[in-house]
């Protein structure tokens, strides 16, 4: 049995020689949900960036068991379902439909299993009623629901996201995060909201100036407030 995602001893410099990841080593099991937390500049997106091979750094990623390079990019990225924290970065078509067919349509699949595909995303994100519609009219929750159906029409095996309650409001956050809970894919999300992760990540790792410094069970990390502290983080009240 695979790894979701094994890193190891993963380092990474911008070419301004600032050190944005140093020696990280991380391993997920398939059908965990992993919180990847910690202050601004910690490293979160530049990690999350390597696991589909836009940005390479030294050392070694591997999703699904296959090496993330060059080679095997078309295939990573099939596996690697990515949504980032502005859903209009993922959205671009002009009706929801196109944007959700997108991903298969390149993958070269027949018209019907496309529809088919398109129907179902939509459906697992309770988004069924949306396709016709124009997807910058929706509201910021609604995008974010599509931007993952963009993804998950894929039906890629590992699901990363970056900041994704990030400018909802509170009705909107609590419906993302029982779709998140809902959804039976490994999950590693980038995020600054603690409650988020105190509610739905059993798994916490932190990040903190490129190095990962803790990664342990929510719940104990949770407990530690000096920790958290010492990280720029604060425990739910």
């Amino acid at each position: 049995m695979h790894h979701s995602i094994e890193i190891e001893q993963l380092t990474y410099s911008y070419p301004d020689g600032h050190t944005a990841l140093s020696e990280i080593s991380l391993l997920i099991q398939p059908g965990e949900k992993v919180a990847l937390v910690g202050p601004n500049g910690a490293g979160k997106s530049t990690l999350i960036l390597h696991l589909n091979g836009i940005l390479t750094g030294i050392g070694s990623v591997r999703v699904c068991g296959l090496e993330v390079s060059k080679e095997t990019l078309g295939r990573v990225r099939a596996m690697v379902g990515m949504v980032f924290q502005s859903p209009d970065d993922q959205l671009f078509s002009p009706r929801v439909f196109d944007d959700v067919a997108y991903g298969p349509l390149y993958q070269g699949l027949p018209v019907e299993m496309i529809q088919e595909r398109v129907e179902k995303s939509l459906a697992a994100v309770a988004m069924s009623g949306y396709a016709q519609r124009v997807s910058h009219h929706l509201s910021t929750g609604e995008k974010k629901r599509i931007a993952i159906a963009t993804v998950l029409s894929m039906e890629p095996e590992v699901l990363i996201l970056d900041e994704p309650t990030a400018g909802l409001d509170p009705r909107a956050r609590r419906s993302l995060i029982n779709l998140l809970r809902d959804l039976p894919l490994t999950m590693l999300v980038s995020t600054h909201d603690m409650p988020f992760v105190e509610d739905l990540f059993p798994r916490m790792v932190i990040l903190d100036e490129g190095r990962l410094v803790a990664d342990g069970q929510t719940s104990d990390l949770m407990e530690n407030t000096q920790l958290l502290a010492a990280h720029g983080l604060e425990r739910p009240n």
